[in-house]
């Protein structure tokens, strides 16, 4: 009788065969992060009182036996040496280190490069999480999920509208089975609003080998490069290089997920949870407010305690100085060394660390940067969005604008002035009102 080699399952939700890679992608990236990630690299900036990635690290410490956290990204090695220190100590059990790529590898292609780092210690399977997403984790239940169907993939994903659908990846899937049928990175036409969240579990006997036969389908297949005119043929000597460069890069969305959805043992895990991508500077205050919901739910002793001036959820930094007079929340995190006057509001904002906020001003939906000054009595707002919006721009007469307003660091806006829907870039001076602009 034939024996079908079977390969032990994993007991419990993740066994010891399970490691954790975080993309952290790089400072060319993250663009549309600015003025805030010109001080700041995006998964260090702080949401709910936190770094973006340590979110992520709190929902991989849950899940048991996780052997290592690998993270990936080209920033220098030096941006992330604190941020990994002090994660040693708020995560013991959890073994963090970064690896450096040296030039954009894409999603795919960094795990490509560092596989023997990841296989190191023989994972069965590895979770990977896109760094600038905002959800729950469910890495548990994903897990499960992988066990129960023998899955060589899973990935996590969620509702959202049909117009907002064709600006992800769109996941077709079989209801009954959750079998993931048809994977298409941003379709110009509606297909399914089931979309990728960036977040996976891959089988490692199926993911590396899944990235090689794409690198090998690039390289045997060059892609066609057209030159319209004969004065171009002068750059067409010089393209080679660039046109090299290009194939080492590659994308889990674009190039890996598709394949995958032939292989039969690709499925979908739907969260009925929160999800959101941290794109734009603006996109940091939904994803305080729903990481803050969470901390609510959950019972975090972080929070500040509720009062007729905090309306929760709030966080306060314990060395802030707030006003007892002044009237915090929903939905707002105050950070290090903040100091807030008497009689000032703050609603559905998140203010960095070292700045001030004077007496009777009024800031709401909106970023105060660091070391930034907002005077007496003015008004810095942006506009509110709704909350299954996936947007973080809004249409004023006839013109697109941030609906959040961001001060960049060490901004100061004068005694009385109103600031509205402006993205003002560090180190300026507002001394008279100023609406739907961006100011350099």
């Amino acid at each position: 009788m034939l024996q079908v080699p079977h390969r032990e399952k994993a007991n419990g939700a993740a066994g010891k065969d399970t490691k954790a890679v975080i993309l952290v992608g790089g400072p060319s990236r993250g663009t549309r992060f600015r003025p805030l990630s010109l001080d700041v690299p995006k998964p260090l900036f702080d949401v709910a009182g936190h770094p973006i990635i340590w979110h992520c690290l709190t929902a991989i410490a849950k899940v048991p036996s996780i052997q290592e956290v690998c993270m990936i990204g080209y920033y220098d090695e030096s941006v992330f040496k604190d941020f990994i220190k002090e994660a040693a100590t708020e995560f013991p059990n959890l073994p963090i280190k970064y690896l450096r790529e040296y030039q954009a590898l894409g999603t795919a292609g960094g795990l490509y490069h560092f596989r023997d780092a990841i296989l190191k210690g023989r994972p069965e399977r590895i979770f990977v999480l896109n760094s600038d997403v905002c959800c729950s984790f469910p890495l548990n239940e994903m897990a499960k999920l992988f066990d129960d169907k023998d899955a060589e993939a899973v990935i996590l994903g969620t509702r959202v509208s049909q117009d907002a659908a064709t600006n992800f990846g769109c996941i077709v899937s079989d209801q009954h089975s959750r079998r993931v049928l048809h994977y298409v990175e941003k379709p110009e036409s509606q297909i399914s609003n089931l979309i990728n969240c960036g977040v996976y579990l891959f089988s490692v006997d199926a993911i590396f080998p899944s990235i090689r036969s794409a690198i090998k389908r690039r390289t045997d297949r060059p892609r066609l490069v057209s030159y319209p005119s004969s004065e171009n043929l002068e750059s067409s000597f010089m393209a080679d290089e660039d046109e090299e460069r290009k194939n080492e890069v590659i994308r889990l969305e674009q190039d890996i997920l598709s394949d995958l959805a032939d292989s039969k043992q690709f499925f979908v895990h739907e969260t009925k949870d929160f999800w959101r991508q941290i794109k734009t500077a603006g996109s940091a205050v939904p994803a305080n407010a729903l990481y803050l919901q969470q901390a609510q739910q959950t019972g975090s002793k972080e929070l500040a305690k509720p009062s007729p001036n905090i309306i929760s959820p709030v966080f306060i930094h314990p060395s802030a100085q707030v006003d007892p007079t002044a009237k915090l929340g929903p939905n707002v995190s105050i950070g290090p060394r903040v100091i807030i006057g008497a009689g000032a509001r703050v609603k559905e904002s998140i203010v960095l660390e070292d700045a001030e906020i004077k007496h009777d001003a009024c800031v709401l939906y909106s970023i105060v940067g660091w070391n930034s000054r907002v005077g007496a009595w003015a008004r810095v707002e942006g506009t509110p969005t709704p909350v299954t919006s996936h947007s973080t721009s809004v249409v004023k007469n006839g013109v697109k604008v941030q609906s959040i307003t961001i001060l960049g660091k060490e901004c100061g806006v004068g005694d009385e002035v109103r600031v509205q829907n402006c993205v003002c870039l560090p180190f300026k001076e507002l001394k008279r009102d100023v609406a739907n602009e961006v100011i350099m």
